[in-house]
C-alpha cells in the first residue's frame, strides 16, 4: 500500500462552553489514501464535522496530530494553510449559503484560480473545464447562483473545489439539503469525479445509506469517539455494533412501505436494548 495522503493520529479537540470544557473528540486516528473515500457517519453531534473543520484548520486540535504527504498540519499557519488550500478543498452542506450571491458563477469559480496567480484568460478556459466537468451549461458562467435549483448550486459548489486540482477534498454533508433523486445524481458525480482525477474524500453524513454508496472505507462515530471502522460492505450490511445497526435502520429510503417497515423493525431493536440496559 502506498503512504497514506492524509493520517490523523490520537486527535483530540476540547471546546471551552461557559468557562467549562467539553471533549468533542477523543483519540481519533485514521488514514486516506489517494484516490481513496472514506466515510465518516454519526448522529448530531458526534464530532464527524470537527474532524472535517480540524483537517481544514477551522477547529484547533488540543491533542494528537494531523499529517498530510507527511507533513505535520496540526497548527499549520494562514500562510501555511494557502498552500494547502490547493490540494485541500471542502464542500458545505449548503450549497447557497457558501456561494457569493453578488457574484456570477464565471466569478466564483475563478476566484480561487485567480488567488493563486492564474491569469484571466487560463481561468477564464478553465472555468468553462470545470462547468463541463459539473455538467452545467456554458451559459451558467454568467448567471448569479440564485438562478439555479439546490442540486445545481451543488455542482457549482463542487466546480469550484475542483478549481485547483486538490488532492483531498472534505465533503461536508454536501448532499444532507437535497431530495433523494438529487441526492443520487449529485453522489454520482462525486463518483465520475474521483474515477477521472484521482481525488481522495473524507465525506462527512449522518446517513449511512449516502455512505454506502461512495465510500470505500468507513468510520462509524458518537459522543466525539470512533465506535466501529470498516470496509463500506461490511460496515453497512452486517456491522458489529449496535449503534451501527440503528443508524443504518433509521436511513431514509423512497418506497414508503419498505420506510415503514424499517422504521417499525428500528423501534422494536429500541425497545429490546432498553430493556437490556
Amino acid at each position: 500500500m502506498s503512504a497514506p495522503l492524509l493520517s490523523v493520529d490520537a486527535l483530540g479537540v476540547d471546546f471551552r462552553r461557559h468557562r467549562k470544557t467539553f471533549t468533542a473528540l477523543e483519540n481519533i486516528s485514521f488514514d486516506i489514501q489517494p484516490g481513496e473515500t472514506l466515510g465518516l457517519v454519526g448522529e448530531s453531534g458526534s464530532g464527524k464535522t470537527t474532524i472535517g473543520r480540524a483537517i481544514l484548520g477551522l477547529v484547533k486540535p488540543s491533542r494528537g496530530s494531523i499529517a498530510f504527504e507527511g507533513q505535520d498540519i496540526t497548527h499549520a499557519s494562514r500562510t501555511q494553510r494557502r498552500q494547502l488550500s490547493r490540494d485541500i478543498q471542502v464542500v458545505f452542506q449548503d450549497p447557497y449559503t457558501s456561494l457569493n450571491p453578488s457574484l456570477t458563477i464565471e466569478q466564483i469559480l475563478a476566484e480561487p484560480l485567480r488567488a493563486q496567480g492564474v491569469s484571466r484568460g487560463d481561468a477564464s478556459r478553465r472555468v468553462k473545464e470545470l462547468l463541463d466537468r459539473v455538467s452545467l451549461p456554458a451559459d451558467a458562467a454568467e448567471r448569479l447562483p440564485r438562478e439555479f435549483s439546490g442540486g445545481q448550486r451543488q455542482r457549482v459548489a463542487i466546480a469550484r473545489a475542483l478549481a485547483l486540482r486538490p488532492k483531498l477534498i472534505v465533503c461536508d454533508e454536501p448532499v444532507s439539503a437535497l431530495d433523494l433523486s438529487t441526492q443520487q445524481r449529485v453522489l454520482d458525480l462525486f463518483i465520475e469525479i474521483q474515477r477521472q482525477t484521482n481525488c481522495a474524500y473524507l465525506f462527512v453524513s449522518h446517513d449511512l445509506s449516502v455512505i454506502r454508496h461512495v465510500s470505500h472505507r468507513v468510520l462509524v462515530l458518537s459522543q466525539g469517539s470512533l465506535v466501529e471502522s470498516g470496509g463500506v460492505d461490511k460496515i453497512t450490511s452486517d456491522p458489529d455494533q449496535p449503534y451501527t445497526r440503528r443508524l443504518m435502520m433509521s436511513a431514509p429510503i423512497p418506497d414508503p412501505v419498505a420506510q415503514r417497515e424499517r422504521r417499525a423493525a428500528l423501534e422494536l431493536v429500541l425497545a429490546a436494548e432498553d430493556k437490556s440496559e
